[in-house]
């Protein structure tokens, strides 16, 4: 489809159909006894709706390396940072509010340590979102992610991923990528169905989502 392969994935536990697509990966999941013909029904009735969302993440260009300098201020998870760059240091540490990070790979240092400190904030937030849907039994887990294009993503096995980036956006935008996830564990499409469950925890969902359209880019 569009040039992707699709991968079908079957399971005696599934009741419905569902597609999920993702940069290059196009994935149906079905229940065992639904027969090919009906799957290939499905896929070419969302021919254009798939190749709409492959296109967009085509389009979605990784955001270069971050410049960092000594003393610059970095948002995290609502709070802010001040980073220090230090020949001596070996490994980030944070202390207080200043970030502690070897000069000579500020860069990758700064993401792998993000990517810790972001993991358990995450999780309770996913968690306490996945409960106020009546959601948290189809939970499984909640990882921390860097994939292009995508701020958060969920499986139909109830892997919840949020991209480290998020950490440095407000709390109300990391607050509803979060939401928009944990919804998906009750419907794994953008069906109006799942939009009411998001509208009902967090009325006001679309400013944020308008925020990271326009200024994601900028995290």
């Amino acid at each position: 489809m569009a040039g992707i392969p699709v991968l079908v994935k079957r399971s005696d536990r599934r009741r419905t159909v569902a597609l999920q697509v993702k940069p290059g990966e196009v994935t149906l999941y079905a229940p065992t006894r639904v027969p090919d013909t009906h799957l290939l029904e499905i896929l070419n009735a969302r021919r254009d709706w798939v190749a709409g969302h492959l296109a967009q993440y085509a389009r979605v260009t990784p955001p270069a390396p971050p410049i960092l300098a000594d003393g610059q201020p970095l948002p995290f998870l609502g709070d802010t940072l001040t980073l220090h760059l230090s020949a001596g240091v070996t490994r980030p540490e944070r202390h207080g509010d200043t970030l502690h990070l070897p000069a000579a790979h500020a860069e990758a240092a700064l993401e792998a340590w993000t990517r810790r400190a972001a993991h358990e904030p995450y999780r309770a937030l996913v968690t306490a979102y996945a409960a106020r849907l009546g959601a948290q039994n189809r939970l499984r887990r909640v990882l921390v992610a860097g994939a292009r294009g995508r701020w958060g993503s969920c499986t139909a096995s109830g892997d919840i991923r949020l991209h480290w980036r998020l950490s440095r956006a407000s709390l109300p935008v990391l607050h509803y990528v979060a939401l928009h996830e944990a919804a998906h564990l009750l419907e794994l499409n953008h069906s109006p169905r799942y939009w009411a469950h998001v509208t009902r925890v967090m009325p006001g969902w679309q400013a944020h989502r308008a925020w990271l359209r326009t200024h994601g880019h900028t995290l």
